[in-house]
């Protein structure tokens, strides 16, 4: 039986699994990052440096977005007469 016949659902695709990659070790980054902002372990300003500048290539820069729209519409309107 072959790889994917094993596999349940669709085989995972080589970009998939570099995602995937990608986030785990910008979880690590985090989970260190936090480590020493509770005070339990303690980063050189280099260590910092050097784990924002990894997070910046891995994580998406959220950055604030303004969207305006115009909506229009026709309205008729009714008049009830007793």
């Amino acid at each position: 039986m072959t790889e994917e016949k094993r596999q349940a659902g669709r085989p995972i695709g080589k970009r998939h699994q570099e995602d995937v990659r990608s986030k785990i070790q910008a979880t690590q980054i985090i989970n260190r990052l936090y480590s020493a902002f509770q005070g339990e372990v303690e980063l050189t300003a280099i260590q910092v440096n050097i784990a924002k500048t990894l997070l910046d290539k891995v994580l998406p820069d959220l950055k604030a977005i303004e969207q305006t729209t115009q909506l229009t519409a026709d309205v008729e309107v009714y008049a009830w007469q007793e």
